[in-house]
């Protein structure tokens, strides 16, 4: 089964939004697109209902593909997600605990790419420090 997913890397004064699952891990906000919504539309819903900051998307990052099997329906999962780089002023966070979301907070750059359970999800925001790098630099 394919499912498409949008989500975002979202930076606040240098600081990146995770998400903390309750089994742990750190994640990035991204969730499933939905029919009729364009992939970012889908980023910027999933960034607010996961996280309750509201952003705004400075750039298409890419994507990142993997699988998995959903032991409930034991089926295979072949997932696609689209990633933007995203800003904010927002950094009032509400972690969508019904997602099973215990944290949303911001951390430093480093911190973030270390606390990361997916490499891939590392790389992503590898590549969001290297653009947002980039568009401060043109800025000035």
């Amino acid at each position: 089964m394919r499912v498409l997913s949008s989500g975002g890397v979202i930076i606040n004064n240098n600081l990146i939004l995770l998400l903390k699952k309750y089994n742990g891990d750190y994640v990035l906000p991204k969730g499933r697109i939905e029919r009729g919504e364009s992939i970012q539309e889908a980023a910027l819903r999933e960034v607010k209902e996961e996280s309750g900051i509201t952003g705004e998307i400075k750039k298409y990052l890419g994507k990142i593909e993997y699988s998995f099997i959903n032991k409930v329906r034991n089926i295979r999962i072949d997932k696609t997600v689209h990633f933007f780089l995203m800003s904010t002023k927002d950094t009032h966070t509400k972690p969508q605990s019904m997602e099973g979301f215990k944290t949303a907070k911001f951390y430093e750059r480093d911190e973030a790419i270390k606390l990361m359970k997916y490499s891939q999800e590392r790389e992503i925001i590898r590549k969001a420090i290297e653009e947002y790098d980039r568009e401060k630099n043109e800025e000035k």
